[in-house]
């Protein structure tokens, strides 16, 4: 039994009790980043990536009227038939990737859990897990605490932060196992073409090769229709589709998501899922249902206004004398501060601390983020204008420091 330390008189520290692999994971840079921030109402933040809009008022009613009519137990340990159902068809329709709802599709507490649980139903230890970079905060560390080992596949802005077949190809080795893709991009918000897809799903096929697509960003394009990975040939029976409600629908604390995938692969995920949460929560399910089936046009008026916002920002930048590649997805811009000859965690520090403005360094999403700043633009035009105009006044006094 584990006493206190106080108690036994004990000087070992409680930290020894952890499994070394915990320890060793960081914190998430996001995260560590914007506890600077803190309660400070003069600073203006484009970190977190959040909807500024708040869950449509119908969405919210339909949870209410299921708390009212008492719906608070247990559902499905796959999650609610109806919105399984609802799902697939919604699948179907907006990206041509059919699912069976019955076996193919697991409700998830968010799109996090659903990645969490096809890296643990995956990996043996020692797997490697190919990670195009730069990448979201979370897949290097729930890689690694399933016993992974995460390698970066290098992309760039003069590919517009594209992956290759090339670069792919050159990261792979005998232990590869599995390949995460998350387009439309967080932080690049970079997208890939239908024919940009096809030389990757050779070189997977080609190596026998596990794909996790994370496709949470998919209905935030902007120049094309998003083209789902699972929907390239020969690619829907080794893909495992990760999606959900938060970016689209304005809904990131109701915590629902969604994995589709091949039967034996979502039966082994859904055992994980049953003793870790059971099921995602009833009254989430239900407002996610009616997000689906009466929320479409507020999330086209969303993904219009992010539009609008999106053309702002670059342009915005670009008028600074930061260059920055168009994203064609998600709400996210990554300008280069290259030009300023500082690092991404010192320009995001000193912006912070002197222009009183909240940003990402680009380095918290891999090596190759560095000399980059993550920037969500899910947020108002007035506060992207004014963020813009301290920035260009940062920028400026760094250019007459040198």
């Amino acid at each position: 039994m584990i006493v206190n330390e106080q108690t036994t008189g004990n000087n070992k520290k409680m930290t020894s009790y952890l499994a070394p692999l915990v320890q060793q994971i960081p914190p998430s840079g996001i995260r560590k980043f914007f506890d600077l921030v803190g309660d400070n109402k003069d600073i203006i933040t484009l970190g977190v990536g959040e909807p500024d809009f708040v869950t449509p008022w119908h969405v919210r009613e339909a949870c209410v009227y299921s708390l009212e009519r008492g719906m608070t137990s247990y559902t499905s340990n796959a999650g609610m038939p109806k919105l399984r159902e609802a799902i697939s068809d919604y699948l179907h329709t907006q990206f041509d990737t059919k699912y069976d709802p019955k076996d193919e599709i697991i409700v998830t507490v968010g799109g996090s859990e659903a990645i969490d649980l096809a890296l643990r139903a995956l990996i043996v230890p020692g797997d490697e897990i190919l990670i195009p970079e730069p990448s979201y905060v979370a897949y290097s560390p729930i890689a690694s605490i399933g016993g992974g080992v995460p390698v970066g596949v290098e992309t760039y802005a003069k590919d517009q932060f594209k992956v290759t077949a090339e670069a792919l190809e050159a990261s792979i080795t005998p232990k590869s196992k599995v390949v995460i893709l998350c387009y439309p991009s967080n932080p690049t918000g970079a997208i890939m073409t239908y024919e940009e897809w096809l030389p990757i799903a050779e070189v997977i096929k080609k190596h026998d090769l596990i794909v996790i697509a994370d496709e949470i960003y998919a209905e935030l394009t902007y120049t094309q229709k998003h083209v789902s990975f699972a929907s390239i040939p020969d690619m829907k029976e080794r893909t495992i589709l990760v999606s959900g409600f938060s970016k689209a629908f304005a809904m990131t604390g109701w915590r629902i998501g969604y994995m589709c995938g091949h039967p034996e692969l979502i039966a082994a995920m859904l055992k994980i899922h049953q003793y870790t949460v059971m099921c995602a929560p009833a009254m989430g399910q239900v407002a996610a249902l009616e997000a689906l089936t009466n929320g479409l046009g507020e999330k086209d008026r969303m993904m219009e206004s992010y539009n609008q916002r999106r053309r702002l920002i670059v342009q915005g930048f670009r008028d600074i004398g930061l260059d920055c590649h168009e994203p064609q997805g998600a709400f996210y811009a990554f300008p280069s501060i290259q030009k300023t000859g500082l690092t991404s965690d010192v320009f995001a520090e000193r912006l912070l601390t002197e222009n009183k403005v909240a940003a990402v360094p680009g380095n918290v999403f891999g090596p190759q983020g560095e000399g980059f700043l993550r920037c969500s633009y899910a947020t108002s035009v007035t506060q992207l204008n004014e963020a813009l105009e301290r920035i260009g006044n940062f920028v400026y006094k760094i250019q007459k420091e040198g």
